[in-house]
């Protein structure tokens, strides 16, 4: 069972969505950690992500100091950052991905990373870049099955896209979803316990009326669009001046 397990990448990795900065943020990583302690009580964990990271920066800010904690066991979950910006290099964002995985798979490590959901239908704003992030799927797919990464294919379930299990900004999952994706990472890893649960759809739901529906796109515009679209221009990120929670592999609590 592995004993070093370290997660890379932005946000999500974080735990953005799970908890917040004063009580703390838990998130999918730090619930894959649990149970994996709950099968290896003598694991130890590290959390290098940090919101707001773009895939270079994940390359060159984490990959190294991942690298020099001899993980067993690697989340590398990075590049969404990119793909939601006006320009955006599919193939290299893919390279920088495979640099990664490589780097990792080739000190024996195994990793894990994952496909992204359709977003537009988390956000219908965002729909416009789901054809990019449907094609960096695809490369995922096969830098997955080149280097022997083990894949979590969220976009291939109805769930993962379901609003419910994201947070209001529409950018982070929320408590359940991060539930969700761990489980999902659990059930990819074949973990004893896991199983496919995870990916049954949510029960139906009626839909929202057209003014609420409107008012919604209306209150998320003002509360979350318009601050992220000024980061944007004046070339800030919500990481910045942070660092990462669990810089070193410590028993997991």
């Amino acid at each position: 069972m592995y004993a070093r397990y370290v997660a890379i990448g932005d946000s999500q990795t974080e735990g953005v969505g799970d908890g917040d900065d004063l009580r703390g943020l838990r998130g999918w990583a730090d619930r894959l950690a649990e149970k994996l302690a709950a099968l290896n009580p003598d694991l130890r964990y590290a959390n290098l992500a940090v919101r707001g990271k773009l895939i270079d920066q994940v390359l060159t800010e984490q990959l190294q100091p991942a690298l020099e904690l001899e993980p067993d066991l690697v989340s590398v979950v990075a590049g969404l950052n990119d793909m939601l910006r006006s320009e955006c290099d599919g193939e290299a964002i893919a390279a920088r991905l495979e640099k990664m995985i490589a780097a990792f798979t080739e000190t024996g490590a195994r990793v894990v990373t994952v496909t992204y959901p359709d977003i537009g239908k988390v956000a219908p704003i965002a729909r416009r870049w789901q054809p990019r992030i449907t094609e960096f799927n695809a490369r995922v797919r096969e830098i997955a099955a080149k280097h022997g990464a083990t894949l979590v294919e969220v976009d291939l379930h109805p769930v993962c896209a379901d609003p419910r299990i994201w947070s209001s900004d529409r950018l982070h999952l929320n408590p359940d979803g991060h539930a969700l994706l761990a489980a999902a990472a659990a059930s990819a890893l074949e973990l004893p316990g896991s199983d496919r649960s995870w990916s049954e759809p949510l029960p139906a739901r009626a839909e929202p009326g057209l003014l609420r529906a409107v008012w919604a796109e209306i209150r998320w515009a003002a509360v979350f669009l318009v601050p992220w679209v000024w980061r944007r221009i004046t070339g800030r990120s919500s990481g910045d001046g942070r660092s990462a929670k669990r810089p070193e592999l410590a028993p997991f609590r």
